[in-house]
């Protein structure tokens, strides 16, 4: 954790995060990329999990099936979706993706989940949730589901939202007890942060530095300390990256605006990672 009283500085580490629309749209292209990302120096290669982008229409790929093929491309670096709602996914379908994607890479998978968003109606379109309060409770009871069936044992669930009738899903993830999950929050509200407190990372969407301080302050007092909690932002052109370092960010995520040209990309991921 980067600065803090008493906390020793680690290297922060930099990720590709890419939104697989458009040119992106292709595995191939992406396993690629991911590839280059690897030899160039990066540290992660995350990519957004979207199912519509309407205005105008665009190609988009699966990010679970694009992130096996960058497994496959890649040996050493971190990889994974930012983010995966559960509002629109079925969680038995979603913790064997976890724990396949999690031995193909060889226990390299970070998962970040959180409430999605209903943009391009990407929620209310397919007749999902999309009132906050109720996915957020929709959420919390699916990562209680996700962890119970990662533990290799039977589950009895019997929630408002799922059901899990004396299942035991085998393997378990290469990652015990599972693999690390970054909460998302796109503000200072509590419930998310506490909810965030209770797993490895956070995962932070348009919050300015000093909103972090105090976000961060909150999962201190949650957790007890930061030690070994990572913290993730996206980088764009022009930011105070000192600043929010001085907060807490030990993943910066760079990444590029839907339809940008592969080329562009491809430039870009092979400059290596910001200074």
């Amino acid at each position: 954790m980067s600065g803090g009283a008493g906390v020793a500085p680690v290297r922060v580490r930099h990720a590709v995060f890419l939104p697989p629309f458009g040119e992106l749209a292709d595995p191939r292209r992406c396993a690629a990329l991911a590839a280059s990302a690897e030899e160039h120096g990066w540290d992660g290669f995350f990519l957004w999990d979207h199912v519509l982008r309407p205005d105008p229409p665009m190609a988009v790929a699966d990010p679970w099936v694009t992130l096996a093929a960058v497994a496959v491309a890649t040996e050493r670096i971190r990889l994974g979706p930012m983010i995966t709602p559960i509002v629109r996914r079925r969680p038995q379908k979603l913790a064997r993706e976890v724990t396949t994607l999690d031995q193909l890479s060889g226990g390299r998978l970070i998962l970040g989940l959180g409430l999605g968003v209903d943009t391009g109606r990407e929620l209310s379109g397919f007749g999902e949730l999309v009132d906050p309060l109720e996915r957020g409770d929709l959420l919390d009871e699916g990562i209680e589901l996700l962890r119970a069936m990662w533990s290799g044992e039977r589950v009895e669930h019997h929630g408002e939202h799922f059901v899990a009738d004396g299942v035991v899903l085998l393997p378990r993830p290469t990652q015990l007890p599972y693999p690390p999950i970054w909460m998302a929050a796109r503000t200072t509200a509590a419930r998310p942060l506490r909810r965030a407190a209770r797993q490895a990372g956070l995962f932070v969407i348009e919050v300015d530095a000093e909103s972090l301080s105090g976000m961060l302050e909150l999962i201190r007092s949650e957790r007890g300390t930061l030690d070994g909690y990572d913290v993730a932002a996206v980088r764009h052109g022009g930011i105070d990256a000192s600043a929010y370092e001085t907060a807490g960010v030990t993943w910066w995520m760079t990444d590029v605006a839907p339809g940008v040209p592969a080329a562009d990309v491809s430039a870009m991921v092979a400059a290596g990672p910001p200074s």
